[in-house]
C-alpha cells in the first residue's frame, strides 16, 4: 500500500479522495490554488500545498508544479480525481517517468479511448455494438455531406477530442451541414486544441447508460452494475440514479457483458465507467468510456454498500478486485447541487455563502466541500455538493429525496436545489418517462414568495 497520496484536485472530491485515504491509514497532500486555500479538502489533508493562482492552467492543469508538489512531500502515489488531468495520458505518463503511481489506467488506455474513433474502433473488434456512424475522422464537408446521407439524418457531429458537449451538433437536414460543421469545428479547435470530427447517426430520445467496471493488474474485470444519467442539460448531467427505471434483467446482463467485453479489450485496469446510449427499444450503442471516477460514483456505492475509491487505490497497489459482478440491492439518487441560477437559464452563481445546512437523516448523503462563510470562486465548475438519497424503492427514493432537497439550504448564492425540487414532483420523472431531451421541455415554475 502506499505511505502518501497526493490529489491533484479540488473540493468535494479532493475531500472525499482524503476521507478514504485516512480510513485506509495512508497519509494525503492536498494541492490547492490561492482561490482555494479556505476549501476543506486544504483542511483536512495531512500536509497541502498551493501551486499557483486560481486560473487552472496555472495551478490545477500545471503539471510541473504538480510534480514538485509531488517531490516535495515525497508522495508515492497520485490521484487525479474527475476532470483536470484525469485523463491526461502525458500526466500519467510523466508520473510513470518519476516512479510516481499513477492512481488509474495506463497512458496507453487513456489514449486508446480517450480519442473517440480509436475507442470506437476498439469497441467494434471487441464485439460492442455502436452508433452507425463515419467510421473515421471526416476529411472535409463535401465528405461529411456524403456519410449524413448515407447513414441518414438526423445526425450527430462530434469533436474527436471532445467532453462536456463541446463540439457537438445535432443536424436535421443538409441545408445546415456547413454551417454547423464550421461552429463545431470551431468550438472544438478553441476547446480542445483538436478540430477533428465525427458523424454518428442521432438516436431519437435515447437513454445515457452507463455501467460502472473495474479492472486488476491481473487481467479481472467485473462490472458493478448500471446508473441512469438521462437527465441532463446541454449534455451535462444533472441527476444520476440505480438501478434504472428503464432496466430490465435481460438488458443489464447483455450490457454488462458488453461493458466487461470493452474493459478487457484493453487490459483495463482501475475503475472507469463504460457509456452507452439506448434508444426506446432497448437497442444499446457504445458510446464513451471514462477512465476515470465519476461525479456520479456515490450512486453506485449506496446500491453496492462499496468505496469505490476505495477499490481504485487498492488496484492501484496491485490488490485482486473479486471476481463477481455487483446488482443493485436498494435504489438510490443523486442531485448536483451547482451555484448556477435556474430560473435564470442555468447562469453561474458565483459569491459568499452566508448560510449553509446539509440535508440529514437515514438513508441521506452529502459530499461538499463547502461551508457557511465559504466562497464560491467564478474560475471552476459551479457543482458545490451532490445530495443522494438511498431507499428501497425508488418511490421512496424520490420521496426521501424530496424531504432532503427541502432541508438542503444555501443562502448567499442561488442554487439548483428549486430545480431538483420540481424535477422530483414531475410526474413523468416520477413514473420514469423520461430521455435525455427531456429538460428541453420541462418548464421551471417560478418560486412563490
Amino acid at each position: 500500500m502506499f505511505n502518501k497520496i497526493l490529489i491533484a484536485n479540488r473540493g468535494e472530491i479532493a475531500l472525499r479522495i482524503i476521507r478514504t485515504c485516512k480510513e485506509m491509514g495512508v497519509k494525503t497532500v492536498a494541492v490547492y490554488s490561492k482561490a482555494d486555500k479556505d476549501s476543506l479538502h486544504v483542511r483536512f489533508a495531512d500536509e497541502a500545498v498551493c501551486i499557483g493562482p486560481a486560473q487552472s492552467s496555472e495551478s490545477y492543469l500545471n503539471v510541473p508544479r504538480i510534480m514538485a508538489a509531488v517531490e516535495i512531500t515525497n508522495a508515492d502515489a497520485v490521484h487525479p480525481g474527475y476532470g483536470f488531468l484525469a485523463e491526461n495520458a502525458d500526466f500519467a505518463e510523466v508520473c510513470t517517468e518519476y516512479g510516481v503511481k499513477f492512481i488509474g489506467p495506463s497512458p496507453q488506455m487513456i489514449r486508446q479511448m480517450g480519442d473517440k474513433i480509436t475507442a470506437k474502433e476498439t469497441m467494434i473488434k471487441a464485439g460492442v455494438p455502436v452508433v452507425p456512424g463515419s467510421g473515421g475522422l471526416i476529411p472535409d464537408i463535401e465528405a461529411g455531406k456524403k456519410i449524413a446521407k448515407e447513414v441518414g439524418y438526423p445526425i450527430i457531429l462530434k469533436a474527436t477530442a471532445g467532453g462536456g458537449g463541446k463540439g457537438m451538433r445535432v443536424m436535421w437536414s443538409e441545408e445546415e451541414f456547413e454551417s454547423q460543421w464550421n461552429m463545431a469545428r470551431n468550438e472544438a479547435k478553441a476547446s480542445f486544441g483538436n478540430d477533428g470530427m465525427y458523424i454518428e447517426k442521432f438516436i431519437e430520445e435515447p437513454r445515457h447508460i452507463e455501467f460502472q467496471i473495474i479492472g486488476d493488474q491481473h487481467g479481472n474485470v467485473v462490472h458493478l452494475s448500471e446508473r441512469d444519467c438521462s437527465i441532463q442539460r446541454r449534455h451535462q448531467k444533472l441527476v444520476e440514479e440505480c438501478p434504472s427505471p428503464f432496466m430490465t434483467k435481460p438488458l443489464r446482463k447483455k450490457m454488462g457483458e458488453a461493458a466487461i467485453n470493452a474493459g478487457k479489450s484493453i487490459n483495463y485496469e482501475g475503475v472507469g465507467t463504460v457509456e452507452f446510449l439506448v434508444d426506446k427499444y432497448k437497442n444499446f450503442y457504445f458510446m464513451e468510456m471514462n477512465t476515470r471516477i465519476q461525479v456520479e460514483h456515490p450512486v453506485t456505492e449506496e446500491v453496492i454498500d462499496h468505496d469505490l475509491i476505495k477499490e481504485q487505490i487498492k488496484v492501484a497497489a496491485g490488490d485482486k478486485i473479486a471476481g463477481k459482478n455487483y446488482l443493485p440491492t436498494m435504489h438510490a439518487i443523486e442531485c448536483r447541487i451547482n451555484a448556477e441560477d435556474p430560473f435564470n437559464d442555468f447562469r453561474p452563481s458565483p459569491g459568499n455563502i452566508t448560510s449553509f445546512h446539509s440535508a440529514k437523516g437515514h438513508g441521506v448523503r452529502v459530499d461538499t466541500h463547502v461551508y457557511a462563510g465559504y466562497k464560491v470562486p467564478p474560475y471552476y465548475d459551479s457543482m458545490i455538493a451532490k445530495l443522494i438519497c438511498r431507499a428501497q424503492t425508488r418511490e421512496e427514493c424520490i420521496t426521501k429525496m424530496e424531504r432532503a432537497l427541502d432541508e438542503f439550504i444555501v443562502e448567499g448564492v442561488k442554487t439548483t436545489v428549486p430545480f431538483h425540487k420540481q424535477l422530483m414532483r414531475n410526474e413523468d420523472f416520477r413514473n420514469g418517462n423520461f430521455h435525455t431531451g427531456f429538460l428541453a421541455e420541462f418548464e421551471l415554475k417560478p418560486e412563490k414568495d
